[in-house]
């Protein structure tokens, strides 16, 4: 296996590029006031994980994929996130933190289809595909990779730091938002692409 240090470079630079400000990063925010963070970033580097090999290693075969349905599904998780996050805010009369899911495995399950639904199609995964082919899949792996599970941790960072400065109520209310923002912009690609 051959590594090129500047393909690494060029994938990690390119996908981090393109996942920040894309709905992983702000779905991995909201997860990340609810549940415990380190907990998301496993789920969510696993989802990545799985993602990287389907691209590295048949990119080819995902524009095969009928693109309106998993945008579709990718708008129906994004709307049952706001659900969770706008009731639980509502839930508790004492700043108790509302309802949260806790345990490894339901918290890492819960980012994990979530990244890994959402994650189908996106410009990170095509534009992986589009690496591997030219400058090799190990290294296109190991840059696209780290890249992302990077944006995962600045997102998880980030929503902890603004809920110890925010009471948590509105740090839930505003994700729920979020999150259905990212639902009706997600449907309204499924309508419009």
């Amino acid at each position: 296996m051959h590594l090129d240090p500047l393909a690494i470079v060029t994938a990690f630079g390119l996908i981090f590029l393109a996942e920040l400000p894309d709905k992983t990063m702000f779905a991995s925010l909201a997860m990340g006031t609810r549940m415990r963070p380190l907990y998301v970033w496993f789920g969510t580097s696993a989802a990545f994980a799985v993602h990287v090999a389907l691209a590295v290693g048949a990119g080819s075969l995902l524009g095969l994929l009928p693109g309106w349905i998993v945008t579709l599904v990718s708008a129906l998780m994004f709307g049952f996130g706001a659900f969770i996050l706008l009731r639980g805010g509502d839930d508790d009369e004492e700043d108790t933190g509302g309802r949260t899911v806790t345990g490894f495995w339901p918290v890492f399950s819960t980012a994990f289809m979530a990244v890994f639904i959402s994650e189908w199609g996106d410009l990170t995964q095509i534009t992986t595909a589009n690496l591997a082919a030219t400058n090799g899949t190990a290294s296109t792996a190991i840059g696209a990779f780290v890249a992302l599970t990077s944006v995962s941790a600045l997102a998880l960072v980030a929503g902890r730091f603004i809920a110890k400065r925010v009471p948590l109520k509105t740090v839930q209310r505003v994700g729920g938002v979020c999150m259905a923002g990212l639902a009706i912009w997600s449907l309204v690609e499924v309508f419009t692409g």
